[in-house]
């Protein structure tokens, strides 16, 4: 189980204390923020993207494949009635010399990504104030 806890710097900032580490949110400063920081909602879109992104660099490592030009980009598609995102697009850029007969298989790895299949099934969630 992993502890956050969360603290209030000022402003709309919010702060996750995690394993050794702050993680800072602000809100952009169309929504009275100072934008000093990611919104927690582009936090989690690049939770989904940097997930993916360690996979494929770890099926490079454990193949001996440079992951010289290695990359990944992420874009989504909002359903303009729900403001929800319908649709997320993985791009990974292959490095130079990517042997064809791994191709499939870096897909699939980036599959694994423990973020997107949290999305899949998600856990419960209980809130409680004190």
């Amino acid at each position: 189980m992993a502890l956050i806890e969360v603290k209030f710097p000022g402003g709309v900032r919010v702060d996750a204390h995690m394993k050794g580490h702050v993680i800072s949110t602000d809100q952009p400063v169309h929504a009275g923020g100072e934008g000093s920081a990611p919104a927690p909602f582009d936090l989690f879109l690049s939770s989904i993207a940097t997930c993916a992104g360690i996979y494929a660099l770890s099926f490079c490592q454990h193949k001996g494949i440079s992951s010289e030009g290695l990359a990944l980009t992420m874009d989504t598609v909002k359903n303009p009635e729900t403001k929800m995102i319908e649709k997320v697009t993985l791009n990974l850029t292959l490095p130079d010399g990517f042997p064809e007969k791994y191709k499939a298989a870096i897909m699939r790895s980036m599959d694994l990504c423990s973020v997107k299949k949290h999305m899949f099934n998600p856990p419960e969630f209980e809130m409680f104030a004190e």
